[in-house]
């Protein structure tokens, strides 16, 4: 199946950091290296990152996982992401799933009013783009995945987090948020965020 997934680029003067990495064509490649110096990657969720390998490669890049985190290719984590310890960016926190059974993090960034980054946990799909073939558009259609400010049906079957860690997620203070799906949720995200774990969780 074929299906849209999104790459965050973090810039911080002429350092760059790529989350939930996504390898662009020759012409993207040229516009990213105007923008400045991959130096770090950073792998959100344990069912992304194949696309890491050829960043590190490139660059030369520092990859960031949470504890545990597997990886394609011969790659190997250099920096763990650990809650209440610095991150890749000055200004980035660490959220990590402590019931999920497979690795899977949240990055938060003290910028624009709270900005969180997410992976396969939170998902704003409003429904197929371009990028979806026939199949998986009626697959996650009909499995609950085209729901705005959303906790991924696929993570949260494969991973069963439980309802303690969306009542620390809720404590977080973000104003947006950018997944590796979906389109990005502006100003709003908290609330609409903490609607659908109320729903799914009864908190």
């Amino acid at each position: 199946m074929q299906f849209s997934r999104n790459m965050t680029i973090i810039r911080d003067g002429d350092t760059l950091t790529l989350v939930n990495s996504l390898r662009l064509d020759e012409e993207g490649l040229a516009r990213l290296d105007e923008l400045g110096s991959v130096e770090s990657i950073v792998k959100l969720g344990s069912f992304h990152g194949r696309d890491d390998a050829f960043y590190i490669d490139r660059y030369g890049a520092k990859l960031w996982a949470p504890s545990g985190m597997e990886h394609e290719r011969g790659v190997k984590t250099d920096a763990l992401l650990l809650p209440d310890q610095k991150g890749p960016c000055a200004d980035a926190s660490v959220f990590v799933y402590e019931t999920a059974t497979t690795p899977e993090a949240l990055l938060l960034l003290a910028r624009h009013g709270g900005l969180l980054l997410a992976c396969d946990s939170l998902q704003n799909w409003s429904g197929a783009d371009q990028y979806f073939d026939e199949a998986a558009a009626a697959m996650m259609r009909a499995n609950g995945f085209f729901h705005p400010a959303n906790v991924g049906p696929g993570w949260r079957n494969a991973a069963n987090p439980q309802a303690s860690d969306f009542a620390r997620l809720k404590k977080l203070e973000f104003r947006h948020l950018i997944s590796a799906h979906g389109d990005p949720l502006l100003n709003e995200a908290h609330q609409a965020v903490s609607a659908t774990i109320n729903k799914l969780f009864e908190l």
